[in-house]
């Protein structure tokens, strides 16, 4: 039988204030296989990882296990302390008292006597335990980022300057984002364009970065170090190698639509280059729009370009991409006007959302940078802006709050209000969440400076009565109801993830939250980190989040990927559940069940064979398994039988 150490923790208070813990210390002693049990207040302090060291050392201990708190905090602590004494550390175990125990209970006695059947537990465990040695891995020195918005620009750029090569795939013609629509950024009213484009001109011509755009990723295949990507390169029907830019077929194209980059107001061509500082600054034909396409004709592209870049055979191609690591970086996109029936529905003309404002107030929007009225032009005096449109309304909307829709509104009304000196902007609010460096000072200066009237209710209703539209709502403050008499309204709509980020989520095999947005593994400790090694989220991906904060997590994605690639080889957790072969009938009833498509059946054999990097240990196949071949190692059918059987004395 196994020398087991036994090592309790008091943990402050912590455990110590509802568990007796040297009683518990004084019971475990006799309990069959624990040769040595002691307690200590802090346990994963210096003087208390010696302990565990001297104990190994002197008693020969093959078995340690630490009752404290969740093995998710101290787990590695406490195994690094063990193989710095020789012993393996997959024979270190933690047995959970704190929060499995002492922070559920307030019966001392009875808190106690479970301590001790948690620990027996464990140390059942550990007796069962073998001595495992990470899986090696090779690493592809190569990374995916997937999105080219602010957040991917940055990822790809901290990776591509780490001296790593980096494929950048964006769905759009351009690299850019949301970001490339914005007049200017709260809090300090920089241009846009004017620190975003360099952006845009650095990736687009690094030499370690090899840029995608028009293209989507198409599926995805292998483990963390070497995924193997398909990505679609749709077709532009123009040879981009060819084309050198010149806006010819443009402006020569007789086809006229609403631009998608201006939101609707402005208008672009069935073959066209999204906005002026695109990265590539390449055309698209739009398939759907294109004169030749629908009916055959036309065809002036073709025959005008000096080039002879314009080719209507062009299909989509798929590329195949070898890669170590993956960073996310999807964005957002905004909720829906059709769906705000009281606002409108998006049949108002001069009911308009942020982005759209934003164009108005760009120097290279539809208008030139003058807030006019979509419907006929002319300059607003009165601009109510909405808060919290589609946000924080669980019961009809979005549960959560989108964080920086409070700056971008009063950023909105500090900039009409300089475009329009005699104009006045009104804002509706909940409340004000101005939570940055500088952001409330900034709430400050727009209602010192720049006259913001600040209404303190929710809009009930928005309807348009002549050349007007007329906003009902209420102000909470004064106790009254209000009517505003407006000549344009500016909705600040929830942000949503962006359309297909669920479809790509399944291909990633990693997890999106109740709202869609991509899930974190841990939410402090891991927050860039996805459950699928090897796969990191940054940016507006993984919830509403403002430059700033979207440009740090990517930096702090690409900081995951560089220290990927710093190692010769990847260690994976060796906990993983393999399979018996002469157990095995081959029916794959585990292979479907497997969320990391670790399992697969060999078609020769009849037996199902195990990808270990892949596997994360979840125990679905050991569940679904009608003969017992697939068995995790250390948490085996005879280990959690002699847990159980322990528990339940």
């Amino acid at each position: 039988m196994k020398k087991i150490g036994v090592f309790i923790c008091h943990c402050g208070i912590n455990i110590a204030g509802t568990v007796d813990v040297k009683r518990v210390a004084e019971v475990l002693v006799q309990y069959p296989g624990v040769i040595h049990s002691v307690e200590y207040k802090y346990m994963c302090s210096d003087p208390g990882q010696q302990m565990v060291r001297d104990a190994i050392k002197e008693k020969g201990l093959e078995g340690v296990v630490v009752a404290a708190c969740s093995p998710t905090l101290h787990e590695l602590t406490f195994r690094r302390a063990c193989l710095g004494e020789g012993l393996n550390p997959y024979q270190c175990e933690m047995a959970n008292i704190r929060e499995h125990c002492s922070w559920v209970h307030t019966d001392e006695e009875k808190a106690t006597q479970k301590a001790i059947k948690i620990i027996q537990t464990i140390v059942e465990k550990v007796k069962g335990n073998e001595s495992l040695v990470p899986i090696g891995v090779p690493i592809t020195r190569r990374a995916l980022v997937v999105g080219g918005g602010i957040s991917g620009m940055q990822a790809a750029l901290d990776i591509a300057n780490s001296g790593y090569e980096v494929i950048l795939v964006e769905k759009d013609p351009s690299i850019g984002g949301h970001m490339a629509q914005l007049s200017e950024t709260f809090p300090t009213l920089d241009c846009s364009q004017c620190i975003l484009t360099p952006k845009m001109v650095e990736t687009g011509q690094h030499s370690q970065i090899k840029l995608l755009t028009y293209s989507e990723i198409d599926d995805v295949s292998g483990h963390v170090g070497n995924f193997t990507v398909k990505i679609r390169r749709k077709s532009a029907y123009v040879d981009w190698t060819n084309c050198n830019g010149c806006g010819l077929c443009q402006e020569k194209c007789p086809v006229k639509i609403d631009s998608e980059f201006d939101r609707g107001l402005g208008k672009r061509k069935a073959i066209y280059i999204p906005f002026p500082q695109a990265v590539p600054n390449k055309p698209v034909i739009d398939k759907a729009l294109c004169q030749y396409f629908l009916a055959g004709k036309c065809r002036v592209c073709e025959k005008i370009c000096p080039v002879q870049a314009v080719n209507f055979e062009q299909q989509d191609t798929i590329v195949e991409e070898k890669v170590g690591a993956i960073v996310v970086a999807t964005g957002y996109d905004l909720y829906a006007k059709d769906k705000l029936g009281e606002y409108g529905a998006g049949k108002i003309k001069d009911v308009i959302d942020g982005l759209q404002f934003e164009r108005l107030l760009s120097a290279s929007g539809p208008t030139g940078g003058e807030v006019r009225r979509p419907s006929d032009g002319k300059v607003p005096k009165e601009v109510v802006f909405v808060q919290c449109v589609g946000s924080r309304d669980p019961d009809n909307a979005l549960p959560y709050c989108s964080k920086i829709c409070c700056m971008y509104t009063v950023k909105h009304a500090m900039l009409y209000k300089h475009r329009v000196h005699e104009g006045q902007p009104y804002i509706f609010y909940i409340d004000i969440r101005s939570g940055g460096k500088g952001y409330e000072e900034f709430v400050e200066r727009g209602v010192k400076e720049d006259g913001i009237l600040y209404l303190r209710g929710k809009v009930s209703k928005i309807f348009a009565e002549g050349d007007k539209v007329i906003v009902w709502g209420a102000d909470t403050l004064t106790n009254k109801k209000i009517e505003i008499a407006a000549d344009l309204v500016v909705l600040a709509q929830g942000m949503i993830p962006n359309p297909g980020v669920q479809e790509l989520a399944k291909k990633l095999r990693i997890s999106v939250d109740a709202n869609g947005f991509l899930n974190e593994a841990h939410p402090k400790l891991r927050p860039v980190e996805t459950m699928t090694l090897g796969v990191y989220l940054a940016g507006a991906a993984q919830a509403p989040k403002d430059i700033p904060e979207a440009v740090a997590q990517a930096s702090g994605a690409a900081s995951k990927v560089v220290s990927l690639f710093s190692t010769e080889e990847l260690h994976h957790e060796p906990i993983v559940a393999g399979v018996n072969e002469d157990l095995c009938c081959g029916c794959a009833i585990c292979v479907p069940v497997c969320p990391y498509g670790a399992r697969e059946l060999d078609a020769e054999k009849k037996i199902v064979k195990v990808t270990e990097v892949l596997c994360e240990g979840c125990g679905a196949c050991t569940a679904a398994c009608p003969t017992g071949a697939a068995q995790q190692k250390n948490l085996a059918d005879k280990q959690v039988f002699a847990m159980t059987e322990t528990g339940a004395k």
